[in-house]
């Protein structure tokens, strides 16, 4: 792999941290439209990892390997596989996937250098019990899991009625890091009737997670807790 850099840092000027992959391209074909390349910030080689092995094992080529770029935090489409070449550019590359692809834009635009890119993931949050359908009457514990890309989930709520009303749940288990899901808890009694169950999660920062999706061309980056609410008939 070719690393474009300077003993001592990385180079005045520099904006970008730019991967790209070592997919062979066909004869005939233009690069900028297939090469798998992405550029993120540069300040992300803080936190970026270049990853030769998993489990003590060579990394497979299912995965990426020889070598791949891990981004903690950020969407997959920036992990680059197959990693040939690491760069800190002054411009973002000129790649389709790029420059065009995974830009957040309104349904049926083209995509451009312009719009917001998918690079840090958003604050997100959903249950996954219960999952829906009949339950008895009585205690039932909740549970769900939630995430950020950049400030750290600070706290998650539930409700049981459509967020009408909002109740602090709890978290449980480790706390693996800042980049790790962290599983939350609320145990709630349910006498017979209808509810629909939703979380929303609470960043650090004060960023609290949106009720709906941003409606967008192939709708990136949905984090609405209202459409990931559960429905649950209780008798």
């Amino acid at each position: 792999m070719e690393v474009d850099t300077e003993l001592g840092g990385v180079r005045g000027g520099m904006r970008y941290m730019t991967s790209t992959g070592g997919e062979t391209i066909p004869p005939g074909v233009d690069p900028k439209t297939v090469v798998v390349e992405r550029s993120v910030p540069w300040t992300e080689m803080e936190n970026a990892i270049l990853a030769w092995e998993l489990n003590g094992e060579p990394l497979p080529l299912a995965h990426g390997g020889p070598l791949r770029l891990v981004i903690p935090g950020y969407y997959g489409v920036n992990n680059v596989k197959y990693v040939k070449r690491l760069a800190f550019t002054e411009a973002q590359t000129g790649a389709n996937i790029q420059s065009s692809g995974y830009r957040v834009r309104p349904i049926g635009d083209k995509g451009a250098p312009t719009q917001p890119t998918m690079w840090e993931m958003n604050l997100k949050s959903f249950v996954t019990h219960p999952a829906g359908g009949q339950m008895r009457a009585g205690l039932t514990q909740v549970h769900g899991v939630a995430y950020s890309g950049s400030s750290p989930v600070g706290a998650v709520e539930v409700s049981v009625d459509g967020g009408k009303t909002w109740r602090a749940a709890r978290f449980f288990g480790p706390d693996l890091g800042r980049y790790a899901w962290r599983q939350f808890v609320l145990p709630v009694i349910l006498p017979a009737g209808s509810y629909e169950i939703t979380s929303r999660a609470i960043a650090e920062d004060g960023e609290v997670q949106p009720e709906l999706r941003v409606e967008n061309e192939r709708a990136y980056a949905h984090n609405g807790w209202r459409d990931h609410a559960v429905k649950v008939t209780v008798a």
